[in-house]
């Protein structure tokens, strides 16, 4: 047995210790793949706790929901008003912390009514490598993060997601939305909402990991490297340039850098 399945073992063998589990679920790679094992491990010992939020993408919600429905999987939906945590409108380098805090507070507590004491979330080992305030409130939450503890990466999660047939292994990484968000600079219901739709609109057309990132009035769009020459094409470009601007961006602007996770944590890190 390869490395790769000697984990996967491990990781079914934690699971079956548990005895059952909810599972933090946003229909993310990471989220889906332990979902996934942990109904394969502990039938319907393994529910789906499910976290409604302003900040979380729309369409991430309708995937959730629609997985579970396929895989018979016990989904219960939380809804989180983010824009009432304290300090969390006005994007400190904490927010991501602040907003855990709430939204895992609140996973917890319908987890623990429904019969569930134990809520697991899906970070991995490569999330330690970027500014994470929010891996704080998971752990002081007593959150459960099996991929990270048994040392999982992106590409390990990927692969098996692979072989289980599991439909996100090639999903684009996802993120909280106010992570497009200049820290400093206020985060707003109108702006989150202009960030996704304007997003959708690069996926719709087939971009694969694609970030809008909002400085203000100005759109910075990144995707992958290897797609920068077809978004530059002028009759996209020029598309996109009126649909933006259509949201609500005055200059809609193309990171030559391409996509970058975390790109905005780079002026605290």
């Amino acid at each position: 047995m390869d490395e790769l399945h000697v984990k996967y073992e491990r990781l079914k063998r934690y699971l079956a210790d548990l005895g059952s589990v909810a599972v933090a679920f946003s229909s993310g790679v990471d989220s889906t793949f332990l979902l996934r094992s942990a109904r394969e491990v502990l039938g319907y010992r393994a529910i789906a706790v499910t976290a409604s939020a302003k900040s979380f993408p729309a369409r991430e919600q309708r995937e959730a929901e629609t997985f579970c429905e396929d895989e018979g999987i016990r989904q219960i939906i939380v809804e989180a008003d983010v824009m009432s945590v304290e300090g969390f409108r006005d994007n400190p380098p904490d927010r991501c912390y602040r907003c855990k805090r709430e939204i895992f507070g609140r996973l917890i507590a319908a987890a623990a009514e429904a019969g569930f004491p134990v809520v697991a979330e899906g970070s991995n080992k490569d999330d330690a490598s970027d500014y994470r305030p929010g891996l704080r409130a998971i752990a002081e939450l007593q959150v459960k993060s099996p991929l990270r503890e048994l040392g999982f990466t992106k590409e390990d999660i990927r692969a098996l997601s692979k072989e289980l047939g599991l439909p996100t292994w090639r999903k684009q990484s996802f993120a909280c939305l106010a992570t497009r968000f200049v820290y400093g600079e206020p985060i707003t219901e109108a702006g989150l909402s202009m960030v996704d739709r304007a997003e959708q609109r690069l996926l719709d057309l087939g971009f694969h990991n694609v970030r809008v990132r909002i400085h203000g009035d100005i759109a910075r769009i990144e995707v992958n490297r290897t797609e920068l020459s077809r978004i530059a094409e002028p009759e996209t470009a020029a598309g996109l340039n009126e649909y933006f601007q259509s949201l609500g961006f005055r200059y809609v602007t193309l990171d030559l850098g391409g996509y970058q996770q975390g790109s905005m944590n780079k002026p605290i890190l």
